[in-house]
């Protein structure tokens, strides 16, 4: 088959040469970069998101960078000191390359240097047009000469010759179904462009201000952001950036640099949230252009969030005071207390400072709980609450964590009663000492017992920043600490504690029902995701953990011989793990996603895709909003809850009597691709909107909807 040449390729100045000259103008530091030695510690590949490609068309290209452990490549502000990875394509008569796509960096820090860049595997996405006038039926080589930094313990200046071979078709690109979730991975990583976001730069001093002002559809402002400018010398990289938020506005304050800084008119660049700019586990970049501006404008009336928060703080402490009825604590409630106020008479000291020593050990046992949460959410929990119960995998454990200490307060196995014993070692322990150590200890006797509380607070921490986290637990630990030192302060109020009895064995008996509730709950979603067997095949792993739990709480009791403890601790495990273990490998295979008719999504029915229904509409001047979406798009997720759970969307959508239709790509469907490639595209989120009027053409909206996009969209519609 015959195939198009690449022009030849012009001459251009060695990469390492260049690299070298910037170095020693720089002034690097001594030991940051090295000669090349033949050794690449970056990987590069070149893929398409088609196979085939049509005249007249585009398609999207991605470059692939895999960085050994411990090295890095530069972004395209590399900060301090670097250079930005370049790529120089050679394509075929007809075909042109745009810019890269880059996707949001991360803050590297080494050697009192600061640069942006990368980590792991990123992709460099590009989108290529096809000329009308590339002839079909050949086939069209694509090469680039990709250049990076590569950065360790040195720097090394690196490159490759890539290439992909792709047949020119008069039909519509055939998608390469192995790098389908890849491409919809590197989108997600592309920082957005949000219309809706307003945001306005001013100069104060030595400091550049930015604010961003939410939009009225979006119900919480960002947590924490930094800015990552797009020109180099503009900000002082290795300073801090303190952000506040003032009423319904995000305000960041970040320092020039030190010499001679060049301030744009415009300021361009991308402003990183950790918890999402369209909501919790939405995308964290967001490209800004914001003209320099005398005076900020004032923001507007403080958020929603700071309520839910004030809310979230209260609950957090109300749910650590009752944390003190639970059998584990209770008990020994009266007797630490009393320990307080005898030895504060012995010691001849107050007893309220004991009551508050105590207070910091169960402050600092809380805080260290907060601290292993901002590491599991380091580790994957970045998605938020919301975005883990998608995941069926999640579902499956938190099922079972849940169902498994429901078991425990129905009193089928104990985990907590063996752990009042350890209450008792801090007795001998006098002075200040005992009664911070008395505090750690109480905070651990108490931690078995406070599966429902400990489960709210993780569940609303995993959507929020870090300081939003130990807030929550701080005031968790407030809670449970303030009877301690109140009853400690005034020794009188002891008369007003319960005393243990029954009543506490129905309470924790009632928090089982409680949790049983919530895995009800959770298998219903997981109805919903993948199907009934997956339901049944969960069941089956309840019961076989509820046999694990029997056996151990029969024969692990502290009555029994240890070498039966042992084994029943032994058996039981086995048990819950190994059922828990094929699910989680089987999960898949017992999943049936379904596309059905009727099915809801935010209040709005949706019916299932068809070329002949939306034909049909058309011919009877029906209004058609069609969603081309998967669920392992993370941007169409984040559109169906931020812009179709829009009460103002949904009754539009009912005014208008626009019939709805979801094209889901989950799974490889050639209809829907053969859709897809009708209205230019290849991927996912597509939207296209039918007005209903003969012989208009569709509407295609943006791949990042907002309610307002969709609403102006409406408009049109409405007006005709």
């Amino acid at each position: 088959m015959k195939k198009f040449s690449p022009p030849p390729r012009r001459f251009r100045l060695p990469f390492f040469v260049l690299v070298l000259s910037i170095c020693l103008l720089l002034e690097s530091p001594p030991g940051m970069l090295a000669r090349a030695d033949g050794v690449s510690h970056v990987d590069a590949l070149l893929i398409s998101e088609v196979q085939t490609v049509q005249p007249g068309g585009s398609f999207w290209a991605a470059v692939r960078l895999t960085m050994r452990e411990g090295w890095f490549t530069y972004w395209r502000n590399p900060g301090d000191f670097g250079l930005a990875t370049q790529i120089d394509w050679h394509l075929p008569d007809g075909f042109s390359a745009g810019p890269i796509r880059w996707p949001y960096p991360e803050r590297i820090v080494k050697e009192r240097q600061v640069m942006y860049g990368y980590f792991d595997t990123i992709f460099l996405l590009t989108e290529i047009s096809v000329a009308q006038t590339v002839p079909p039926g050949e086939s069209a080589l694509l090469q680039a000469e990709v250049s990076w930094l590569e950065c360790g313990h040195i720097c090394i200046p690196g490159n490759a010759d890539v290439e992909v071979t792709l047949g020119v078709r008069a039909s519509p690109p055939e998608v390469n179904d192995q790098f389908l979730e890849t491409f919809a991975l590197a989108r997600s990583q592309i920082p957005i462009t949000a219309d809706d976001w307003q945001v306005n730069a001013v100069l104060d001093g030595n400091n550049l201000v930015l604010q961003a002002v939410r939009p009225d559809w979006l119900p919480d402002g960002p947590g924490p952001i930094r800015f990552f400018p797009y020109q180099a010398n503009v900000i002082d990289d290795a300073a801090g950036q303190s952000s506040a938020m003032t009423g319904n506005a995000r305000r960041l304050s970040i320092p020039l640099a030190k010499t001679n800084p060049t301030v744009p008119d415009t300021v361009r660049g991308i402003l990183i949230s950790e918890s999402g700019w369209r909501g919790p586990g939405s995308e964290k970049a967001m490209e800004i252009t914001a003209p320099l501006s005398a005076d900020l404008p004032a923001a507007g009336s403080a958020s929603s969030g700071l309520t839910s928060l004030w809310l979230a703080l209260l609950f957090s402490f109300i749910g650590g005071m009752i944390l003190n009825l639970m059998p584990c604590v209770l008990p020994v409630l009266s007797i630490k207390i009393m320990g307080f106020v005898h030895q504060a008479r012995e010691e001849q000291v107050k007893s309220w400072q004991h009551g508050a020593v105590f207070t910091a050990g169960v402050l600092l046992s809380f805080w260290t709980l907060a601290a292993l949460l901002l590491l599991f959410k380091a580790g994957g929990a970045q998605l938020g609450w919301g975005f883990q119960l998608q995941s069926p995998v999640f579902l499956v454990l938190l099922s079972s964590f849940l169902f498994l200490f429901g078991l425990s307060m129905f009193g089928v196995f104990e985990i907590g009663t063996s752990l009042t014993a350890v209450a008792g070692k801090t007795r001998g322990i006098i002075g200040f000492g005992g009664s911070f150590l008395s505090g750690i200890t109480a905070t651990v006797v108490a931690t078995p017992c406070t599966a429902p509380f400990m489960g709210s607070a993780l569940g609303f921490s995993l959507t929020q920043p870090a300081w939003t986290s130990l807030l929550i637990f701080t005031f968790l630990g407030l809670g449970m600490a303030t009877p301690y030192v109140l009853i400690s302060s005034f020794p009188a109020l002891l008369r007003f504690v319960p005393k243990p009895g029954r009543w506490m064995e129905s309470l924790k008996q009632f928090m089982g029902f409680l949790l049983l509730a919530s895995v009800i709950w959770l298998l219903w979603i997981l109805g919903l995701q993948a199907g009934s067997s997956a339901v049944i095949l969960m069941l089956s792993v309840l019961l076989v953990s509820a046999i694990g739990g029997w056996i151990y709480g029969r024969w692990g009791t502290l009555s029994m011989p240890r070498h039966k403890r042992i084994a029943a601790a032994v058996l039981a495990c086995i048990l819950i793990a190994g059922a828990n273990t094929y699910t989680l490998a089987n999960i898949d295979r017992y999943s049936v996603r379904q596309n059905q008719p009727g099915q809801n999504s935010g209040g709005i029915e949706w019916e299932p895709y068809s070329e002949e229904a939306v034909a049909l509409m058309q011919r009877e001047g029906q209004p058609v909003f069609i969603d081309f979406t998967a669920a392992w798009c993370l941007s169409c997720q984040v559109n169906e809850r931020v812009t179709f759970n829009s009460g103002e969307v949904r009754e539009k959508f009912k005014t208008l009597n626009i019939r709805s239709f979801k094209a889901d790509w989950t799974s490889r469907d050639e209809r829907i691709t053969r859709a897809l490639a009708r209205y230019g595209r290849n991927s996912v989120p597509l939207y296209i909107l039918y007005s209903g009027v003969p012989g208009d053409a569709p509407q295609i909206l943006p791949e990042i909807i907002t309610p307002g996009i969709v609403l102006n969209a409406l408009k049109a519609i409405e007006e005709n």
